[in-house]
């Protein structure tokens, strides 16, 4: 499904609760620059939610290679953009993944693909972060994964206590990653400290 020119059942309804949503905000839905307004909302929330619509465990078997590399395998700064559940605001940042391969590696973008599919559905930065370490774990079986999760929430940056530079980690591990040794090693190398 390309997610630009494909869309899913209930656009047509989703659009109209959004018509809904802007004569209830007190607008009028059928002023010119607001004519369209509904559909393209429906349309935008179909795109930022489509992770419903993949499978990430899929993602990662579709380029599953046997190898016997054991060392650490760092995918970091992805980018991602997600929808905070409590607000429907925004959350943006960067995920940084690293696992250790037990005789099978998947395609480095793949890992990527995993978190675009985590981060496309309504959120919490905290399960999200699980999300994508569960699903990593319970593929490729690795020796051991930790992900961590830097994000800015615009629910912090536009209402509530708008704090504009407040940015949130997290992180979830398993495996060889319980061994602080390992844990450390992966943050240095994050920083870039060989």
């Amino acid at each position: 499904m390309n997610p630009e020119t494909e869309f899913r059942e209930g656009l047509e309804q989703l659009a109209s609760h959004y018509h809904d949503i802007l004569r209830l905000l007190g607008e009028d839905p059928e002023r010119e620059g607001l004519l369209k307004t509904p559909m393209r909302m429906a349309k935008a929330m179909q795109i930022l939610t489509r992770g419903y619509t993949q499978d990430a465990h899929k993602v990662l078997t579709d380029a599953l290679f046997a190898e016997e590399y054991n060392q650490m395998v760092i995918v970091k700064d992805i980018d991602f953009f997600s929808m905070c559940e409590h607000h429907l605001l925004p959350f943006y940042g960067k995920v940084h993944v690293a696992y250790i391969p037990n005789g099978y590696i998947t395609g480095l973008s793949k890992i990527a693909r995993v978190v675009d599919i985590y981060s496309h559905r309504l959120q919490v930065q905290e399960r999200m972060t699980q999300q994508i370490k569960d699903c990593i774990q319970s593929t490729l079986h690795p020796l051991g994964v930790m992900v961590v999760v830097e994000a800015k929430h615009m629910c912090m940056q536009m209402r509530g206590v708008e704090k504009q530079n407040a940015i949130t980690t997290t992180s979830d591990f398993c495996g060889a990653f319980n061994q602080a040794k390992t844990r450390e090693e992966f943050m240095n190398l994050l920083r870039g400290e060989f």
